[in-house]
């Protein structure tokens, strides 16, 4: 079986998010904006520091 894709969600700065996939699932934050890489964005997350994800990890927080 396959998985079905996730539809491409788009982002602006101050989106809750929250990491669905990766190496930390379920980590909250808040959109900053996308990297020079778009395939990158970087968020603040709960204890105030700014990391680096993949787009493709994130979904809206209140969709999660």
């Amino acid at each position: 079986m396959f998985d079905a894709p996730r539809p491409v969600q788009t982002f602006v700065k101050g989106d809750e998010v929250v990491l669905a996939e990766g190496t930390y699932p379920g980590t909250l934050g808040v959109f900053v904006g996308l990297r020079a890489d778009p395939n990158w964005a970087d968020i603040t997350e709960r204890n105030g520091v700014v990391r680096r994800h993949p787009v493709a990890w994130m979904v809206h927080a209140r969709t999660a």
